[in-house]
């Protein structure tokens, strides 16, 4: 039996989590339909549009994305700290950029004085938004609903787009966010529908490689790199941008099809940095979803957060023990 959502997030653990997204029947209904030969690939625009413009409004901000034909990857990094430091207009500006609100929120940004109980219910509704706009579940909630609405307006039809249940991993360390960020850039590379990360649409690494060639600072969206863990460390993932594309660009050449299964000597640094061997590199990258449960890390920090969550068993530690130590 599934575990509530509640018992798989803790951000003492970690703020990093990888959530996918299915439609129903995996049916390729942001792709082209292999049996009717409709092409929805235009959905995978607004899919992306979309992600990038909700974390705008959440304290939730994009690592990694991949849109693909019949699902979404998306890596979130829960930002606490800046939910938290949110006034209470922030907080009922941002709510209103997705919901109507209440009339006591219409009212405090048209400016019109509150009474005091008013007031109050307002700041108890206002904390709840709070927590909200800091929650995966509202924020996968805010994608997919949103997607599923003009999908079956421009089908004309009704029911369910995408499966009911997103499934969600906790990244425990940088050994398991850097494997998990590369499996969500090089999905279309494994697909086989893109030859290199630089021409794989609707992905992060791809946005990213086009940062890189404009010479801009950040995305819109899109959690910036910020280098390797040091003392003062602005907010952000804990790589070198450089790094990590080089890491997805030779990873991406040994998944090509027709590649034998030798690991070249040119192996990225970053790899001995996070103490991976590349042979288990190279498995994570092609099945990264399928070998892990909810909680993917080393083995001491898999142990601490089990225990940090309540779990009776330590799940996945052998998996978990033998790729990522």
């Amino acid at each position: 039996m599934p575990r509530a959502r509640k018992a798989q997030v803790a951000v003492e653990a970690t703020p990093y989590y990888h959530c996918v997204s299915r439609c129903v029947r995996r049916a390729f209904l942001c792709g082209q339909d292999p049996l009717t030969g409709q092409d929805f690939s235009h959905r995978r625009a607004w899919i992306e549009t979309r992600l990038l413009k909700l974390a705008t409004v959440f304290a939730l901000d994009v690592c990694a994305y991949a849109v693909m034909s019949n699902h979404v990857h998306v890596v979130l990094h829960i930002n606490q700290a800046e939910a938290d430091q949110w006034t209470l207009g922030a907080v009922i500006e941002r709510w209103h950029h997705l919901f109507r609100g209440t009339i006591f929120s219409q009212r405090y940004l048209r400016g019109e004085p509150l009474r005091e109980i008013e007031q109050r219910k307002l700041e108890e509704q206002v904390e709840i938004w709070r927590a909200r706009l800091q929650d995966i579940s509202w924020f996968m909630r805010c994608l997919n609903e949103d997607i599923a609405r003009r999908a079956n307006l421009e089908d004309d039809c009704t029911g369910r787009f995408w499966e009911g249940r997103f499934k969600s991993q906790a990244l425990l360390d940088e050994q398991a966010l850097a494997a998990c960020l590369a499996y969500v850039d090089l999905n279309p590379i494994r697909a086989g529908i893109a030859k290199t990360p630089e021409t794989s649409e609707f992905t992060s690494v791809r946005a990213r490689v086009q940062q890189r060639r404009n010479d801009t600072d950040n995305l819109p969206g899109l959690f910036p790199f910020a280098g390797y863990p040091r003392q003062d460390m602005p907010v952000g993932l804990p790589f070198r941008l450089e790094d990590y594309l080089e890491l997805v660009d030779w990873t991406g050449r040994q998944l090509r099809a027709g590649k034998k299964g030798h690991i070249p000597e040119n192996v990225p640094p970053i790899l001995d940095r996070l103490a991976i061997e590349p042979k288990h590199w190279l498995y994570m990258s092609r099945s990264f979803e399928s070998q892990f449960k909810g909680l993917v890390g080393t083995a001491f920090n898999l142990k601490a957060a089990c225990q940090q969550l309540g779990y009776r068993r330590t799940v996945g530690l052998g998996r978990c023990q033998m790729l990522l130590g």
